[in-house]
C-alpha cells in the first residue's frame, strides 16, 4: 500500500521490508538516520523498545507508550527543522528522528468507517493488555468511553491502564473484568485467531457476546477469525484490523510526504495484497 501511495504522490522513494533483531533496533535506525532515509516504519516487537531510540518522540507517542513511524528531519539552511521527504538530499546539515504513533487514531477511524461506531459514551470490552491493548484502551479512553472493561491474563497490566485512565480521563469507568451485561463494542488486541487452532481470546462461560453491537478484532489475516466468526453468529456487527493497517499507513505517509494520502488507491493495493483481487469492499469477507 505504500509503494503504491507513492506511486499515485509521484515520489522517487521506495518502501522495503526488513526483518530486524530487536538487539539491533537502535543501530538500524542510527543507520537509517546516517543514509538520509525519509523515514521508518515500526513493528512488533519494535514499537515500545524504541522509544528511547530516537532523537524526539513527538507528543502521540510519548501518552500512547508506542512508537510505529518515524521521521527523519533535516537541518536546512535557514536553521529550521524539516522532514527530509521536503529537502534535497544534500541540502540537510544535520538529520535527527523523530517518533509517532499512528495506529492510536487508526483504531478510532476503522471503529467508524469500516463498523460504523461512534465510541464516545460508549460501553467497551477490551480483551488484551499488551502494547496493542494498551493503546487501544487508552485511546478509547480518549475518545470519551462512558465504561472501560478490561481482561487480560495478566491482571497487572489491566491495573497499569486503570490507572493511566483514571490519571488522565477520571469521567472513564475502568472495571477490571468481564460485563456482567451486554456492551457497544468487543475489542479483540491479543494474538488468538493468528492461527486455526487458536482459542478463543474471551471466556464464554463469563460472557456472551449476545447484545454487543460490535466486534473488533486487530487481526486482518485471516479475514475472519473464530471470534469474528462467532461474533456474526451472535447478531454483532463485525470489523477486522484491515482499515486499522489502512490507516496508520495513510497517516505515516503524510508524516513522511507532507501531502495527503491517496487513501483509496492505497486501499486497494492492501486488499489485492493481503485477500486477492475478488475482495474490495469488505475485508470480513471469506475469498476462495
Amino acid at each position: 500500500m505504500q509503494n503504491a501511495g507513492i506511486l499515485e504522490l509521484g515520489l522517487n522513494w521506495r518502501y522495503l521490508a526488513f526483518e530486524v533483531d530487536p538487539r539491533e533496533l537502535g543501530s538500524v535506525i542510527f543507520a537509517a538516520k546516517s543514509m538520509r532515509f525519509i523515514g521508518l516504519n515500526l513493528t512488533v516487537p519494535h514499537k515500545l523498545i524504541a522509544l528511547p531510540m530516537v532523537d524526539i518522540v513527538d507528543e502521540s507517542a510519548t501518552f500512547w507508550g508506542a512508537i510505529n513511524t518515524i521521521r527523519f528531519e533535516g537541518l536546512g539552511s535557514n536553521d529550521v527543522w524539516v522532514p527530509m521527504g521536503e529537502l534535497n538530499h544534500g541540502q540537510a546539515r544535520e538529520v535527527r528522528s523523530r517518533g509517532f504513533n499512528t495506529d492510536a487514531d487508526a483504531v478510532i477511524r476503522a471503529l467508524k468507517e469500516d463498523a460504523h461506531l461512534d465510541v464516545s459514551g460508549k460501553h467497551v470490552l477490551v480483551l488484551g493488555a499488551g502494547g496493542a491493548g494498551r493503546v487501544a484502551a487508552l485511546r478509547l479512553a480518549a475518545e470519551g468511553v462512558n465504561t472501560l472493561y478490561l481482561v487480560n491474563r495478566t491482571q497487572q497490566k489491566c491495573e497499569e491502564i486503570a490507572a493511566i485512565v483514571h490519571r488522565h480521563f477520571p469521567k472513564v469507568q475502568t472495571i477490571l473484568d468481564y460485563p456482567k451485561t451486554p456492551v457497544d463494542l468487543v475489542l479483540n488486541a491479543t494474538s488468538a485467531g493468528l492461527n486455526p487452532t487458536d482459542p478463543l481470546p474471551w471466556d464464554e462461560s463469563r460472557f456472551s457476546l449476545r447484545g454487543t453491537i460490535v466486534a473488533f478484532d486487530m487481526i486482518y489475516r485471516p479475514a475472519k477469525t473464530l471470534f469474528l466468526t462467532k461474533a456474526e453468529e451472535a447478531g454483532c456487527r463485525i470489523a477486522n484490523g484491515l482499515g486499522m493497517l489502512l490507516f496508520q499507513g495513510v497517516k505515516a505517509l503524510e508524516l513522511w510526504s507532507g501531502q495527503p494520502a491517496p487513501v483509496e488507491v492505497m486501499k486497494r493495493a492492501l486488499h489485492e495484497n493481503i485477500y486477492g483481487k475478488m475482495v474490495h469492499d469488505s475485508p470480513k469477507k471469506e475469498h476462495s
